[in-house]
This record gives C-alpha cells, structure tokens and sequence, in this order.
C-alpha cells in the first residue's frame, strides 16, 4: 500500500485531492472500488471518469475537471500507470537452486543464485548467470548463454549458441534459434541449406508466447538491447531488429530484413525479406511492407473494413484502374495537340 502522495512523487506527477488517500490496488476506470487507483489515457474512456469509484484516477490536465474523485495529475498517465501499478503489483518471490526433477549437463555453469525449475534440461556448455528463472520444460541447448536477471517462462526452447542478454522477460512456448526456412532447388527437390548462425538477443528484451526467432543461415539474427515482440511473431533467419523496437502480435519478418531503432509495428504486418525500415518508423497493423523504407514517420496499407456490397463494388474498380489510366493518358495527349492548334 501506499500513499496518493508518494505514488505521485514516484512518478513526478501532482495530486489534486487529499495526498494521504491510501491506494492498494489498481483496476479500470469501471471496476475499480475503494482503494484502487485507475488511469485514463485513452479518450474513448473518457465517458467513465464521472462515475467510476476508484479512489484516485492517473489522467492529464484536460480531464481534470471532470473527475470526480482524487486524482493524480501527469503528462503520461500511461506511463504512470505502468510504473505505479508494477510499484503495487510486485512480482512474486523468487528461489534459487534446482528443482530435483531438473537436467543439468556437468559441463555446464549454472550461477547459484539461479533457479532451474521442473523437467528443465541444461545441455552441456551452457553459462546460465545469477538470478536467472529457468521455468518448467525448457530446453537450454549447447553453447548458450542467459545474461543476469532473465526470465524464461515454462517450455521455453533456446537453440544452440544463442546468446540472451540480462533481464530479458521470455513468455511461454517461445522458440529462440530453430532453424530458417532455407532450401535450394535442384530439378524440382528441395535440398536443405544448412543454419549456421546463431540469434543475439540484448539486455531488455521481452518476447511473447509462442513468438520464434529462426538462428541464422550464416551471420547471425539479432534483436537489440530494449526490443518488446508480442504473442505468435515469425522472425526469421538474419533479421536485425534495433533497440527499443515494439512489434505486436502475428507479424511475419521474412529473412535479412533490417528494422531500425525505435520503430512500432502493428499487428498483422507482414515484412518481405532483404528490406530495411529506419528508425523511427511506425507501422499500422495489417500493413504489407514489399519495399524499403527510408525515412521516418509513419506508414500504412491495406483497405480497411467497409460492407460487404461497398467492398465488392471498389474491388471491381480496383481491376480496371490500368484501363482507366490509359484512357486517361490518351485523352490528356488528344487534349494537348487540340490545345496546339
């Protein structure tokens, strides 16, 4: 628990209200009760603010006049939530050690202050750094390394060699370093093209469920210090993502593309292979990415949702663009000889 007033010198915010208000929770704007401190960042939510029976709200200047409870006033109140509600919310505690069903390889170096939980295996020649979580089911493959700090959820699979830097967050089901999807065609078969790199993975670095990361065919793939991929993303092998990138969920990097720093893709992106993005460049979900980007700012395709008898009706125009365009050019060159006359 804590004070509205120390919550707000944590987060360097203002209250307005009674700074002695005890919060102990957070919820949204409509469930919270008494106790529990909400957020609004979001004008769509706005319509909650006069009836919500949160003891404190996180919002901005421009919504202060309609709360009607205490408040905590802040340029970011998403950024704030997020700091108060880790602050309020802690982690459970962590242990140290190996569960006794685990497997670990004696040519390994595991940190005493590691823990290995349940049907873990830790091949041989793997360096596993103080406070690290291995959950239940994982697989650590030979060569690898966990930098200090980093957390795997259970049955969470590392390749061979890959490298994880500290405090990374591993979700469930994630595949770090499978092999890339590499063939060549020799008259009509498919021969396999060997996967000799590995993946190099940063400090702070969070990877959602079921997300994989191909290792790579000769260099290696690489996602920078800060990266934050959600749920169920395909990275495949020699892509190079840069620091702080945020990608979300069911985006397809095909191999070699390069992502700049700093750069936000929304779900459903699909990137064609041996591209490059910016930094800085932000990406709206759905959209196909089939050239290089060059400059900052932010991008979009894709038609979005209309009815169906709409949608129908565009699509056939889409078929006769060329046609039109053609037509067009030679009325435009008819037009200029008339205009010579």
């Amino acid at each position: 628990m804590r004070t509205l007033g120390q919550l707000a010198e944590y987060v360097d915010g203002r209250v307005r209200g009674d700074a002695a208000c005890v919060i102990s929770g957070v919820a949204t704007l409509q469930n919270a009760r008494a106790g529990d401190i909400s957020f609004l960042s979001n004008p769509r939510y706005a319509k909650h603010l006069s009836a919500t029976a949160a003891s404190a709200v996180i919002l901005s200047e421009e919504y202060l006049d309609a709360c009607v409870t205490h408040a905590l006033v802040t340029g970011d109140p998403y950024l704030a939530y997020a700091r108060i509600a880790a602050l309020l919310v802690p982690v459970r505690p962590r242990v140290e050690g190996c569960h006794p069903r685990a497997v670990i390889h004696p040519a390994s170096d595991v940190h005493p202050s590691a823990w290995i939980d349940a049907n873990a295996v830790i091949e041989e020649q793997v360096r596993i750094a103080a406070g690290v979580t291995i959950g239940p089911g994982c697989v650590i493959a030979r060569g690898s390394e966990i930098g200090e700090g980093s957390r795997l959820s259970a049955n969470v699979s590392v390749g061979e060699r890959t490298r994880i830097g500290k405090r990374a967050v591993i979700h469930p089901g994630v595949v770090i370093g499978s092999d890339g999807f590499g063939f060549a065609n020799g008259r009509g078969h498919w021969v396999k093209v060997p996967q000799l790199g590995a993946v190099v993975i940063g400090d702070d670095v969070e990877i959602g469920a079921n997300t994989t990361i191909d290792r790579g065919s000769l260099d290696d793939t690489v996602i920078e210090d800060g990266v934050k991929l959600d749920n169920q993303i395909q990275v495949a092998h020699n892509v190079h993502i840069g620091a702080h990138t945020a990608i979300a969920g069911c985006t397809g990097i095909a191999g070699s593309a390069r992502i700049g720093a700093r750069c936000t893709i929304g779900g459903g992106v699909g990137i064609v292979g041996h591209t490059e993005i910016a930094d800085d460049v932000h990406i709206t979900g759905m959209s196909f990415v089939a050239h290089s980007i060059r400059e900052p700012g932010l991008y979009s395709s894709g038609t979005p949702l209309e009815p169906n008898r709409d949608w129908r009706k565009n699509y056939a125009r889409f078929h006769q663009l060329d046609d039109m365009a053609r037509r067009l050019r030679r009325l435009e060159k008819i037009s200029k000889e008339r205009g010579g006359e």
